[in-house]
Parts: C-alpha cells; sequence; structure tokens
C-alpha cells in the first residue's frame, strides 16, 4: 500500500503469481467459512422437511411468529397459521404452541395467533402461549427448557423452516418441519437474504446454546392441553 493526496491508502494489488495464489486461497477460504453456517442448516434440516400431508405425527405443533399488521397476523403467520390449523384437523399434532413477541404493550403476536386458531377450529384448551419468542432460538430453547416438548411438528416458510429445524435440535426438540408455500413477493426475497445472514447466528447459538432473553420458570400449559379432551371452540 501506499499513501496518497488526503490521507487515503491504495490497496496494492498481488504482483506476483505467488500473490495471487495466495490471495485465491483467503478468497476460498473465507467463502467457505461464510457458507459454512447455511450449508449445516440445510444439511441438518433440509431432510426434515415436510407437507401438511405427510408430515409425522408429534404431541406438539409450534408455530413462529412472522409479524402482525394492525394487531392481525400478517399474511406470512396467517399461512403458518393455517398449516398449524390443518394439522390439528388431521391429527398429526394434539396442540399447538404458539411463540412470537410481546415484548411491548401494543404488540402481542401470541394473543393474534391464538385468536385466529380459535376463529379456524382449534379448541382454546388446545392452544399454547409463548409470549417470549422473541427470535428462533429463543423459541426452540423455551419450547424444551419452559414448556417441556421433546417432539413436535414445527411450522414456517420455507426459506425459514430449516433454521428453526436446526436451532431446535440443538435445544434437544426432535422435530419435522413443514415448509408453508409462499408467494414469491418482496417479502419472500426479504427473507431469503436475511437467512443467509442470520445463518451465522444461528450456528453461534447451537454452538453455544445460550440462555433466552427471558428465561423465567416452568410452564405446564403444553402438559395440561395434551391432557385435555377437544373440548368445544373457545372452552
Amino acid at each position: 500500500m501506499r499513501r496518497i493526496r488526503g490521507g487515503v491508502r491504495r490497496v496494492r494489488l498481488p504482483r506476483t503469481r505467488r500473490e495471487w495464489r495466495r490471495a485465491y486461497q483467503v478468497t476460498v477460504v473465507a467463502t467457505v467459512l461464510a457458507l459454512a453456517p447455511a450449508t449445516w442448516m440445510n444439511a441438518t434440516g433440509g431432510p426434515r422437511v415436510r407437507t401438511v400431508a405427510d408430515a409425522p405425527a408429534a404431541p406438539v405443533a409450534i408455530v413462529f411468529g412472522a409479524g402482525l399488521w394492525n394487531g392481525e397476523p400478517s399474511p406470512y403467520l396467517a399461512h403458518r397459521l393455517d398449516a398449524a390449523a390443518e394439522l390439528y384437523d388431521r391429527g398429526t399434532v394434539r396442540a399447538v404452541l404458539v411463540t412470537g413477541d410481546n415484548s411491548r404493550r401494543d404488540y402481542d403476536e401470541p394473543d393474534a395467533m391464538r385468536a385466529y386458531l380459535l376463529r379456524h377450529g382449534v379448541p382454546a384448551r388446545k392452544i399454547v402461549s409463548d409470549y417470549a419468542g422473541f427470535d428462533t432460538w429463543d423459541s426452540c430453547s423455551r419450547a424444551h427448557r419452559i414448556f417441556g416438548v421433546d417432539r413436535a411438528v414445527l411450522v414456517s416458510q420455507g426459506f425459514h423452516i430449516r433454521r428453526a429445524l436446526s436451532l431446535c435440535a440443538a435445544a434437544g426438540i426432535d422435530s419435522y418441519g413443514v415448509g408453508v408455500a409462499a408467494k414469491r413477493d418482496v417479502t419472500w426475497a426479504y427473507g431469503g437474504v436475511r437467512e443467509l445472514f442470520a445463518a451465522g447466528k444461528a450456528a453461534a447459538d447451537a454452538l453455544l446454546r445460550p440462555d433466552p432473553h427471558f428465561l423465567g420458570p416452568r410452564e405446564t400449559g403444553v402438559a395440561e392441553a395434551l391432557r385435555a379432551g377437544a373440548g368445544p371452540e373457545g372452552s
């Protein structure tokens, strides 16, 4: 490098064959390291992606939050909830754990998700809410540590389901995932790009297994939902 006017440094390009070879090796290593988390997610989560029709039976479906529009589930979240309701109707799962963000009084994903499922025929006693699912790791970790979930069907969009499966496996949950179809719009494109950046954090969470942002005491909601009979809506 050499200093030029204004204090800006100009990067000198490799000049010799040896320097070019070293630059190439550094680039390859950096690329491999950058792609390693996404490769890990696809390897661990990919084989466990199913559809609603062929998802293996499990006690619980876990539905991850995906935003609210004017207090109602966003279209992406509504599609996840539709899939969860169908899993319940088919008898694939016997309870639904909705996990999302309720960090502010004016933003309550789990209650909006619960209300949607009630409107679509899932009995109240079969719906359990996790109000501290602030990210995917928190949702998976709390599902296992707080709600006692050991086996589940995860429900999310296709671009997110592999990360959810990988993190829930790291958290101690044996799971399959339903990758809900999504319209190829701006949100879908954003979600796909976001996953590339989220993969690194996911790999770190799986390796270090930190406590969730909010842990709290054990809750018996899932066990009670599994014991309860399928009563009428709102019971």
